[in-house]
């Protein structure tokens, strides 16, 4: 076993084009470090329906370009064989550890595969690139991302030329392409041969961006932004300027794209403590709202002033708010959500005799929903301009949001005002989630086995009145690895993340308000509902 590994290592070595990694691998392997080797060539990253994703370093199990550039071959391949092998892919990047190399090794494969290859110019948003993949009519595209990950990670996301990201049965056929790959020196990678692209797609884009904003709306609020370290700040910036919003207050800390992150322990606007200097900057200056865009700015996250503190609002607040923001204005087609989002966007379509769909988690989903007018994923993620962009777009929320806190202020009113009408409307739809990271993925395997064998029957004495298993699939949705109990007043939906290791639980109480003054006693409850729906659910799972 352990002469094989270190053959497998010794292999993988003289194959490896990368100086940084040949480096780390051959010291693992002078060393002899049997059980960090064990780590990398235990198996391979898996291509799945995100891509890939996972911790830079050398070896199969880890993030490199011998890796990036296998995935790119058996992309080139899938395209070939569907008869796009003399199409256009184009290729974009963010600003972390090696996300240049990787978008440059993509663009060798392809070119070397008998494909033309486009290069965004720099590192931008991954909206930029799902635009451009129909703005200049690609048969594909790559972001090289790892989004809000830890800053040891890096990420590769397909997608295909209707500019939405693959789902089945495509990723498994991709990755039986990728694995069908014997040798690196199989795959030729010439040194040119493609194209480096200027900013007339991104100019493009922009020029789109207006198009979210209804004609002479009111443009004053005035906002606080981070970029989180990531690469949002130059085209959200560039995009406020075109609509005539205030200049944002910029959080310079986090302003520069910085692969390290050095600031925030994780680089999500939802992790505790990530939007603190962003709080900071809102004390200095006093804003209408504070924007947060996650490192490849596909999400948005809001903050706000309510009752003189600033809270961040949840990505079902914001996801409400746009819905009703849309509907004011005359918005036609499709609204459409994830299951584990709040059900509050299928009443506010309903009220407005709007066709509302359901679909299963990621953007890959949602963006697929036939007459598609809007899309919002409580994981801070919304598709404001499903023609533009097929995919979450963090730059159009932002605006789009922005413009509402206008319309408000010109009013007198703020976002909590409106959250508090949506709620008397239609009921206060509170939601929350447990979320359980760990270091060994069996838990969440053992925990779901647990929930499926002793299913509850009621959790805060709320009776269960119907459990699905969504492995089975509904006549509605396709299978998928997760479960969901509609309660009386409730529901919730368990499944593990698709992208870290997290077991994830999305709680919803809808609580009856009949006026705004049973406002704070319809919280008070709907708060200490789902706290004890919260710890139920702990125990019947185990964790």
């Amino acid at each position: 076993m352990h002469d094989d590994l270190i053959a497998r290592a010794t292999t993988w070595l003289t194959e490896d084009p990368d100086p940084d990694t040949r480096d780390e691998l051959a010291q693992l392997i002078e060393a002899g470090d049997v059980e960090e080797l064990k780590a990398r060539f235990s198996g391979t990253l898996q291509f799945g329906t995100a891509g890939l994703r996972g911790e830079l370093g050398a070896g199969p199990m880890r993030m490199n370009r011998t890796v990036v550039i296998r995935a790119a071959a058996g992309l080139a391949a899938y395209l070939r064989k569907h008869g796009n092998g003399n199409g256009l892919v184009v290729i974009g990047y963010d600003a972390r550890h090696k996300s240049k190399d990787f978008a440059q090794d993509t663009a060798a494969v392809m070119t070397g595969a008998g494909l033309t290859a486009a290069v965004l110019p720099r590192p931008l948003p991954t909206p930029v690139l799902a635009y451009a993949i129909r703005h200049l009519g690609a048969v594909a595209g790559v972001e090289v991302t790892a989004s809000h990950n830890p800053p040891r990670d890096n990420g590769y996301k397909v997608y295909l030329g209707d500019g939405s990201q693959i789902v089945p049965p495509a990723d498994a056929e991709i990755a039986a392409e990728i694995e069908a790959i014997a040798s690196l020196n199989d795959v030729p990678r010439p040194d040119a041969g493609w194209e480096t692209l200027d900013d007339s797609v991104l100019d493009a884009y922009l020029a789109r961006t207006d198009a979210v904003l209804a004609k002479n709306s009111p443009r004053t609020a005035r906002t606080v932004y981070t970029a989180m370290h990531g690469v949002g700040r130059d085209t959200l910036l560039a995009a406020f300027a075109r609509a005539g919003f205030p200049t944002p207050d910029l959080v310079a800390e986090q302003a520069d794209p910085d692969p390290d992150f050095p600031t925030v322990a994780f680089p999500n606007p939802e992790e505790p403590g990530a939007m603190d200097l962003a709080f900071a900057k809102a004390h200095e200056t006093d804003p209408d709202l504070i924007i947060a865009n996650d490192p490849d700015a596909d999400r948005c996250a809001v903050a706000v002033k309510d009752n003189g503190t600033w809270r961040m609002l949840s990505g079902d607040e914001v996801g409400s708010l746009l819905a009703a923001h849309l509907v004011t204005r005359g918005a036609q087609g499709t609204f459409a959500e994830s299951i584990v989002s709040s059900s509050l966007l299928g009443r506010i379509a309903e009220k407005a005799g709007l066709p509302y769909e359901e679909t299963l988690t990621g953007f890959k989903w949602i963006a697929r929903v036939e007459g598609l007018r809007y899309g919002y994923e409580e994981a801070l993620g919304y598709c404001v301009d499903p023609d533009g962009v097929r995919d979450k777009d963090g730059i159009t929320a932002a605006l789009l949001i922005t413009e509402l806190a206008s319309e408000l202020k010109e009013q007198g009113r703020t976002l909590p005002d409106l959250l508090d009408d949506l709620a008397v409307a239609h009921g206060l739809h509170a939601t929350d989630q447990l979320a359980v990271r760990v270091e060994d993925l069996s838990i969440i395997a053992r925990a779901m086995e647990r929930l499926r064998e002793h299913p509850p029957t009621e959790l805060a004495g709320l009776p269960i009145t119907r459990a699905e298993d969504l492995t089975r699939g509904t006549d509605r949705l396709p299978p998928t690895d997760g479960l969901r109990y509609t309660l009386t007043g409730a529901r919730v939906v368990v499944r593990p993340s698709g992208t870290e290791p997290k077991l994830k639980c999305y709680l919803e109480v809808v609580i009856p308000v009949a006026t705004h003054a049973d406002l704070p006693t319809a919280r008070a409850k709907a708060t200490d509902l789902l706290a004890t729906i919260k710890r139920d659910l702990s125990a019947a799972a185990g964790i």
